[in-house]
């Protein structure tokens, strides 16, 4: 079963998929998803960004409920080993004497660390790719992050809401940026599912400060106001 990383995608875009700091080095592996497609987040030792479909491609089982080992992904079934960059398998532990085979590989999108983010793009040719400058641009240096807000609804549903807020994007990256409750703040917003969005919201305003309690409060009504205008809609 061929699965390499020349998958067919319309998309070219970068999806801020997760916040930078949640993903530890040659650690842990996350749960994200980007377009309906879902996704295993990890580093490789060295630090590099990594975002796979979540499905080994020798039995299907999620790479999430695998480890990682030094800088290669082990799925948590059979233990086969993938490594970092190209997906290709390198080792079965059941028969450790065999070479893996070439043509067992994880399907592995374009992911790079920008503004305090992980971006992944699920074009093909974005693999190995550099951040584009314009995603260092979406969160200005010193800015801190809040929360993010996980909402039961398109994410164009949510772009809407924020336009009607007063937020302005940035059509490069396609952050937004405006005020809650008098508070200056950026969204980004990640299309994960047809009707599931995630807001990762960012603030000048200093952690644990009374302005960034009240960004956390603001952003609880806005999720409300979201989903309460998504159901009226479809209601």
């Amino acid at each position: 079963m061929n699965t390499s990383s020349n998958c067919d995608t319309s998309t070219a875009s970068w999806h801020p998929v997760a916040r930078s700091a949640d993903l530890r080095p040659g650690a842990n592996i996350v749960a994200g998803f980007a377009q309906g497609q879902e996704l295993a987040l990890w580093r490789s030792s060295d630090g590099a960004a990594q975002a796979w479909d979540n499905r080994c491609p020798h039995r299907s089982v999620r790479f999430t409920l695998g480890q990682v080992v030094e800088d290669r992904l082990a799925c948590a079934y059979h233990g086969w080993q993938y490594a970092a960059g190209s997906g290709q398998c390198t080792r079965i532990p059941a028969h450790p004497a065999m070479q893996a085979p070439r043509n067992v590989c994880a399907k592995v999108f374009g992911a790079v660390d920008a503004a305090g983010m992980l971006w992944v793009n699920l074009a093909p040719e974005t693999q190995d790719t550099a951040p584009p400058p314009f995603l260092s641009d979406a969160v200005p240096t010193g800015w801190h992050f809040c929360r993010t807000l996980t909402v039961r609804t398109a994410a164009g549903t949510a772009r809407g809401a924020l336009a009607q807020r007063g937020f302005t994007t940035d059509a490069a990256s396609g952050a937004w940026r405006g005020s809650l409750d008098g508070i200056d703040t950026i969204a980004l917003v990640l299309d994960a599912q047809p009707q599931l969005a995630f807001i990762h919201l960012w603030t000048d305003a200093a952690p644990g400060s009374d302005a960034m309690k009240a960004l956390h409060t603001a952003a609880r009504s806005l999720r409300t106001d979201i989903e309460a205008a998504s159901q009226h809609r479809h209601g």
